[in-house]
Parts: C-alpha cells; sequence; structure tokens
C-alpha cells in the first residue's frame, strides 16, 4: 500500500519552481573573448550558476528577485533588472581600470566559486573542478574541497561519511535539486549513489540556512544539481578503470522533443571486481560491487508555465569480509559481509509565475522515494525499508524593490521498517513520522551593500510534538572588496539507530540500547566570516576567515569509552556536546592558468560520556589542504594536484588490562593528482589517489578472530586501501557540432 502511495505521489504529484521561465545568456568582455567561470546570480538569493567554457549560462527566474548580477575577477561587476520577457541575455563587463597595473590579456576563472552578494556563506562546485579528479560519485567530489570531509565509518563494508563544521553528515542537510536527498537509509551508501557526471554542480552552504527547506540543516547544506537536458550536450560519455579492477561507465543523452519539450537521460554502470587484501589482515579492502543507476528528466516550458518530471532507479549489491583463503590457507568458516539497495525516487515540478514585474508566485514541490536494503554482517542479520513523502508549498511576492517575502507550508512522511537479528536478539524499529509545517521569510537588500535573511517555520511531528525553527543570516560589504557574513539558527532532526550508527554492524561490541525513548536532536549553529577580495596585479586574492560554533541541547550519545567491548547509545541527559570549527582559506591564479587554494582548519568537538567532558573520538583535530591546478594556453593539458595534511585525534579508551589499540591515532598525508589531455570533443585523464600510500595499520581489530569478543571494525580512522591509480577518458558531442 505503501509503495503504490509514493508511486502515486511520483506519476501525479505538483511540484513548486520558483521561476516559471529560464534565463539564458552569454558573458563576454569588450573585445567579446568569452568570460569563462564568470559568476551569474540573482540578488539576495542562493540561486546562481557560472558560465561554460563558451561564456553562456542558464539560470532558472526566481520569483522574488529580478536583479542579476554578473561578476568576473578584475572586472567591474553589471547588475541587469530582467524583464518578464527578458529570456536571452548579451553581458559586456568592463575591466576594472583601479585594480589593474597592467592589461591582462585573460585570466582563469575559479572553479570553485564563493558567493559574493548571497547572505549565505556558499560555494558553487562547477563541474569544472569535478573534472579534477576521478570524481566518480558525490563521496569523492571533495577531494580539493576545505571544507568537507569524507572518510571511511568502519573498516569491513566501504560505506564513507561526509563531515561538515567537525560533525557527521547526519547533521548536514543532503538535497538533490532542493528535494530530499541522501537521509535515513541512504544516508550509509547515498553519496555513492550519485555518479560525479552526472552533476552540474554542487553548492555547499555552511550553518544554518534557509528554512524553506526544511528544518533539518544543523551545520549547514548541500545542495546537488543534475545535468539539465535543455543545457547539457546531446550524447555524453565517460570511462574509467582503476588499479583496483574498479571499472565506471557513464553515459548522458539529451533530445529536444517539439520548442517547449525536452527530455534526458543519465545511466551509470560500476563494478569492483579484486578481491585486495593490502594489509594481509584476510578481510577485503575494498568490497565487491556491482551498481546500476537510471535517471530519466522531462521538461516542459512554455510562457509563463514551467515543468518537470524525474524519475531514478538503482540496484546495488556489495561483498566484503574475510577471504575463504588468505595466506595459502582455507579458512572454513569465514566472516562474510553481503549489502543487496534497491531504491526508487523523483519529483515532479510544476509552477506558475502571476506577476513578473512583483515577483509573485506559487506553486507545489512533491517528491517520493522508496528505500529496500538488507544486510549480512557475519551472523547479525538486518532488512530495513523507507518509504518517503515530501511537499512544499510556496508563495512568493516583492513589497518593493528592497523588501521580500516567502510563505508557505510543508510536509514531511517518513516511514521506517527496520529488522537486527543478532544471535537470540530479534530488535525491531519499525515507526512512522509525520511532520506537517508552516514557514515564512523575509528577505532585504540594500544595493551590494547590505542583504539579509529572517525566517521561522513552525512543525509538529507525530513523534516528537511542536517545535520551532528560527533562522537569520546577514551580509554586510562596507567596501566592495570586502564582505562580512553572520548567521544564526537551530536545526532538529529525528535519530534513526541502525541507519545513522550503521558502523557498528560488522563488529562484536554488545550493542546496549536506550532504556529511554530517544529524543529530537537539537542544536543552535552560530557563525561569522569575512571574505577579503584582494586585486593584485590584474589578478585577485580571496581571503576568508570564518568560525562556526555548533551546541546541542538535545542529542543521541554514542558511548564507546565505558566498556571496550560495548556501544552504549543514550540520550544527553543534562550533559554538554558541542563542535567548535575554525578556518582560514585563500585562493589565487597566482599566474595565467595556475590557481591554487591554501586552507587550514581547527576542529574542537566534545561530547559528555560518563559524567566527563571528552573529544569525540576518531575526529581528526586539524586540517590543511593545497591544490593546486595549470592549464596550458588553448587548454589543451590540464595538471591537478591536493596535498593534504588530516590531523591526529583521540581513539575510543582502551581496555587497560588488554589494550588492543592505542590512546590516539596519528595526523596522515594524503597526495592526489590528474593529469588532462584535451581534444575537440573529447580528452584523456590519467590520474592517482592516495599516492603518500599511507594506510591505517590493523583497521580491523583481532581481524584473524571475526567470531570472538575483540573483533571491531568500527575503529576507523584513515585510508582503508593504499594507492590507487586510474586511467579514463571523456567524450561529448556539442550541441553546435
Amino acid at each position: 500500500m505503501l509503495k503504490q502511495f509514493i508511486l502515486s505521489i511520483l506519476l501525479l504529484g505538483a511540484t513548486f519552481i520558483a521561476n516559471a521561465q529560464n534565463v539564458e545568456g552569454i558573458v563576454t568582455d569588450e573585445q567579446g573573448e568569452a568570460l569563462i567561470g564568470a559568476e551569474v546570480y540573482w540578488l539576495n538569493t542562493g540561486t546562481g550558476v557560472v558560465t561554460n567554457l563558451d561564456g553562456e549560462f542558464n539560470i532558472e527566474r526566481h520569483g522574488t528577485e529580478k536583479r542579476l548580477v554578473i561578476s568576473y575577477l578584475s572586472y567591474n561587476s553589471d547588475t541587469i533588472t530582467v524583464a518578464k520577457d527578458d529570456n536571452s541575455l548579451y553581458v559586456i563587463l568592463k575591466e576594472d581600470s583601479k585594480s589593474l597595473d597592467e592589461v591582462v590579456v585573460a585570466a582563469r576563472a575559479a572553479s570553485t566559486v564563493s558567493s559574493r552578494y548571497t547572505p549565505f556563506q556558499t560555494q558553487t562546485i562547477s563541474g569544472e573542478e569535478l573534472c579534477k579528479a576521478a570524481c566518480c560519485n558525490l563521496s569523492e567530489s571533495f577531494e580539493t574541497n576545505a571544507s568537507v570531509d569524507v572518510a571511511y565509518s568502519d573498516a569491513a563494508t566501504g560505506a564513507k561519511q561526509i563531515r561538515l563544521l567537525g560533525l557527521s553528515g547526519t547533521y548536514v542537510q543532503l538535497l538533490t535539486e532542493n528535494t530530499p536527498g541522501v537521509r535515513g537509509l541512504a544516508s550509509n551508501y547515498g553519496m555513492e549513489y550519485i555518479p560525479g557526471p552526472w552533476m552540474e554542480s554542487i553548492q555547499v552552504s555552511k550553518g544554518t540556512s534557509s528554512v524553506i527547506n526544511g528544518y533539518e540543516a544543523t551545520t549547514g547544506q548541500i545542495n546537488i544539481e543534475y545535468l539539465k537536458p535543455q543545457t547539457t550536450e546531446p550524447v555524453s560519455l565517460n570511462a574509467m578503470i582503476a588499479s583496483s579492477l574498479r571499472a565506471e561507465v557513464n553515459a548522458s543523452a539529451a533530445f529536444k522533443i517539439n520548442p517547449y519539450l525536452s527530455t534526458g537521460i543519465l545511466a551509470h554502470a560500476k563494478t569492483e571486481m579484486w578481491e585486495h587484501d593490502g594489509n594481509g589482515d584476510s578481510f577485503i579492502d575494498i568490497p565487491l560491487t556491482n551498481h546500476v543507476n537510471l535517471l530519466n528528466r522531462w521538461y516542459y516550458k512554455r510562457g509563463d508555465y514551467i515543468g518537470q518530471f524525474l524519475v531514478r532507479g538503482l540496484y546495488d549489491d556489495r561483498r566484503g569480509g574475510q577471504l575463504s583463503h588468505a595466506h595459502g590457507e582455507h579458512i572454513e568458516n569465514p566472516y562474510q559481509i553481503h549489502i543487496n539497495t534497491k531504491r526508487l525516487e523523483g519529483f515532479i515540478k510544476n509552477g506558475y509565475v502571476f506577476d513578473a514585474d512583483k515577483g509573485t508566485s506559487i506553486g507545489v514541490i512533491m517528491s517520493g522515494s522508496y528505500h529496500d536494503q538488507t544486510g549480512l554482517y557475519g551472523d547479525k542479520h538486518y532488512a530495513g525499508a523507507q518509504a518517503n513523502a515530501y511537499l512544499n508549498a510556496i508563495f512568493q511576492t516583492e513589497i518593493d524593490e528592497r523588501n521580500k517575502i516567502v510563505a508557505g507550508a510543508s510536509f514531511n512522511y517518513d516511514g521506517f521498517k527496520e529488522n537486527l537479528i543478532w544471535g537470540n536478539a530479534d530488535n525491531n524499529f519499525d515507526r512512522q513520522e509525520f511532520t506537517p509545517g508552516i514557514f515564512a521569510e523575509y528577505s532585504y537588500s540594500y544595493e551590494d551593500k547590505l542583504s539579509l535573511l529572517a525566517g521561522v517555520r513552525g512543525d509538529w511531528s507525530s513523534e516528537y510534538g511542536f517545535f520551532v525553527t528560527p533562522r537569520f543570516n546577514v551580509r554586510y560589504s562596507p567596501v566592495a572588496w570586502w564582505n562580512i557574513r553572520a548567521s544564526a539558527g537551530m536545526g532538529y532532526r529525528s535519530p534513526n539507530l541502525l541507519a545513522d550508527y550503521n558502523f557498528i554492524f560488522p563488529s562484536n561490541r554488545e550493542i546496549i540500547w536506550p532504556t529511554e525513548k530517544l529524543r529530537q536532536e537539537r542544536a543552535l549553529n552560530v557563525g561569522a566570516s569575512t571574505t577579503f577580495f584582494i586585486p593584485i596585479k590584474g589578478r585577485e586574492l580571496q581571503i576568508t576567515g570564518e568560525y562556526y560554533f555548533t551546541n546541542f541541547y538535545d542529542c543521541v550519545v554514542v558511548d564507546m569509552d565505558t566498556d571496550p567491548h560495548a556501544i552504549i547509545f543514550s540520550n544527553l541527559n543534562n550533559g554538554r556536546a558541542y563542535a567548535g570549527n575554525l578556518q582560514v582559506e585563500a585562493s589565487m591564479e597566482i599566474l595565467r592558468g595556475w590557481t591554487m587554494t591554501l586552507a587550514y582548519r581547527m576542529t574542537d568537538v566534545k561530547t559528555t560520556i560518563g559524567g566527563n567532558l571528552v573529544e569525540k573520538p576518531l575526529t581528526n583535530r586539524y586540517k590543511g589542504l593545497v591544490t593546486t591546478s595549470y592549464q596550458t594556453p588553448l587548454k589543451k593539458w590540464q595538471f591537478d594536484a591536493t596535498f593534504q595534511i588530516n590531523g591526529g585525534g583521540r581513539m575510543p579508551t582502551p581496555d587497560a588490562e588488554n589494550p588492543l589499540w592505542e590512546t590516539n591515532f596519528p595526523w596522515y598525508p594524503q597526495l592526489m593528482a590528474q593529469v588532462t589531455r584535451y581534444f575537440k570533443t573529447w580528452s584523456i585523464y590519467v590520474g592517482g589517489e592516495n599516492l603518500t600510500n599511507f594506510k591505517q595499520g590493523n583497521p580491523i581489530i583481532d581481524a584473524a578472530n571475526p567470531w570472538g569478543p575483540n573483533f571491531d571494525g568500527s575503529m576507523a580512522w584513515g585510508p582503508i586501501h593504499g594507492a590507487k591509480v586510474y586511467v579514463g577518458f571523456r567524450w561529448a558531442l556539442n550541441r553546435n557540432d
């Protein structure tokens, strides 16, 4: 019944798009040369794109804003008021003579763009940035990013987790095209389910975000934009193979049915074929995987109406655990891991703008998903399914040029069926949660100097009752080359023990479930940042300093310290839990075609365990990053390299009488590099990951005795596998070919 309900939403629902038409255009300099990577943003919003290799852009209209900002380093920014009938623009930017000591013929644009005009601290990672590495999926898209960490959640299953502002990805709102994305049961492997070649861009916002998208963003929001059929190449292909015998193929096709209707298909297949055991512990370092992923989107635009339909299905099967033959010996009863996943999701979008001059629009967004996952972890048997239905209705209008309001209502449904059988214990975690809510948001802007956003929403959960989410963001520019931002707001999330803490499955630690119902997690996030845009001989040095602090009032405490052979779940219960994150980052085009980013981050995360405020285990205390890229004239060759220093941290308290691991883990380096050769319609690339060949020593505790009480695969803090090299190619048939 529930499956039919979800499918009916996908087929019959209607969704909102706050803009009823797209605005297309080209950005050039005064000589008519295309400006690659120019930033195109609706003033005082988080909606923006960057121009492609031909200087072209395509941006969806924003119902509450008509002023489009176009900026490019060493050029004067231009703000254009876009009328209702203006669907095609040609923008010429003039060089900023005040910032130039000499004439610069061309400058390479940054492929990661930090917004200058939105009240949010937002970075847009473009498709060009994603091509600096193999970027096979979302979890591998942040290697060149200082703010987001990606690491293995355990040493046996291959599951990865992200961290933002020092906290795990469960506190980050991960969206796909502003609809619910990686959450719930999908949180363990969901980032691997979004192929890199499918992504048009990634927007990373730190701290509190808009209340329009819900209440779950505690440390930030990550939104993924897929390729669009109306703007992408008619046909493209991307294939690669790695030294671990990992092979991937990605293909896309876009068709224009008539002047109003277009459709696109994205396909992805992946396989891991080698039972690799680099550290000789008899456990497979990288699980064997077979994965198929398909997406179809329809796009319709006519007059003031626009509609979209998207459906995606995937199948994923992964096998890991202990080898049946190791070191020349046959293992009679190997510890096996087998995880099988099937998922269906989609959305439909319909919207209409009533008055483009006042930005008045109304619409509805609906999305749905069904996720089915089974798992065998030695003698643990897991079966889980989650159905999600989401509705968001939004009204937007402009009071005047400086003042705008947004209001609406939302509804979210999560239905979980989860069961974990281990020994004689049969643990059932079936539950349902209905959460209707209402929200309102006010924005104010004054020229390019000041923009602020204040919002509040009220939601009622069938599990946790009524709660209020206030949020505030402000940006102030005393001068054109200096931005100051501040934010504050609440974030909430419903805990999901088995989905959130799946890393405990490949372990023989005793699981001590909470004696009381887990409360809803609540946290206040406050932050401030300052950015300087310093002109240096026709180029721009961008320096950003920021600090964010997250304070929990309620959260799930995961105690791995009290008993080294057990894991204890509980509420915070008058304890403290917080995360502080300080980061400094500088980026610049050093010489023509040569860009570099330097960053350093310190993290302080503590939780009360056993009455003591202690450092959260398995969390890096600091991170240093240097990423550089050189592109030869006429873009024939490109050389990319990223070097990371990942700081050490604390391990869970070991057994004093029989210590199986150290008290702390050390810092470790990682190096990634890639060389790309471009041709007219295709390119080839060769690269390597973890070229320092650093591997965590003995990532699985007591791997020689997986059925014994000391076996533990949950103690991952570093790379599980060593150096890996890959080779691949990309090909695309351009629209004008």
